[in-house]
């Protein structure tokens, strides 16, 4: 992302406040439904808010700027508070990443109606501020679907197999940051993750965005 800080300081400004936006509704969400599942913890750390100085992790989002990856602040639940730990451990994960594509689709929307109704003007200012927050929006869901610990995919996944397949799966928690780097890792012109979620992005973005805007943003 920094080198688009040089060549327009702008659209680098727009970048970083749909990336800001991302990350907080994706910690919000997670706080929010944690909360209504009967744990407090988040609400009492101050996380049941769209402010994103309370969801930024400083070098999650050094990484993010400058290796095109990264993180934000984990929004922690106590398992205790819940009724059913595992089943609620996997709602309060899936929660994060359904936030993020439900944010995408709304804003879909505000631009397909500027679209239909012949609104140029705004659809050209829309597009330029809008779209940005709907790829990263669609990227950081996608991403987080992933079922590889630390990310939300892996307890949603635990949530939905039996408590004797899920013992095991949850074995496998502590591989995951060396499953997530193996992936991450360059190869040759790009990463593993890179070619299995790009073509998911893609085609998410596609039918989200008007067609008049799709191919210079992704």
């Amino acid at each position: 992302m920094l080198n688009i800080l040089f060549s327009s300081p702008l659209l680098f400004a727009v970048y970083v406040v749909a990336l800001l936006i991302g990350l907080s509704v994706h910690e919000f969400a997670h706080a929010w439904t944690a909360d209504r599942l009967g744990d407090p913890t988040a609400r009492l750390a101050g996380r049941m808010q769209l402010n994103p100085l309370v969801h930024i992790d400083v070098t999650g989002l050094l990484f993010i700027l400058f290796f095109g990856f990264g993180w934000g602040k984990p929004v922690l639940f106590d398992p205790f508070n819940l009724k059913n730990p595992r089943k609620d451990a996997a709602l309060i994960s899936l929660a994060g990443p359904s936030s993020n594509i439900l944010l995408a689709v709304l804003l879909s929307a505000v631009l397909h109606l500027l679209n239909i109704f012949g609104l140029s003007s705004l659809m050209t200012i829309g597009s330029f501020f809008l779209a940005p927050i709907i790829i990263f929006n669609v990227m950081l869901g996608v991403f987080n679907f992933i079922p590889i610990s630390p990310l939300d995919g892996f307890k949603i996944v635990g949530g939905l197999l039996s408590r004797t397949r899920a013992e095991e799966w949850y074995q496998l928690e502590r591989y995951g940051i060396f499953f997530l780097l193996l992936m991450i890792l360059p190869i040759g012109r790009g990463s593993m993750l890179n070619t299995l979620i790009q073509p998911i992005i893609n085609f998410i973005a596609n039918l989200l965005i008007p067609n008049a805007i799709t191919g210079s943003m992704i």
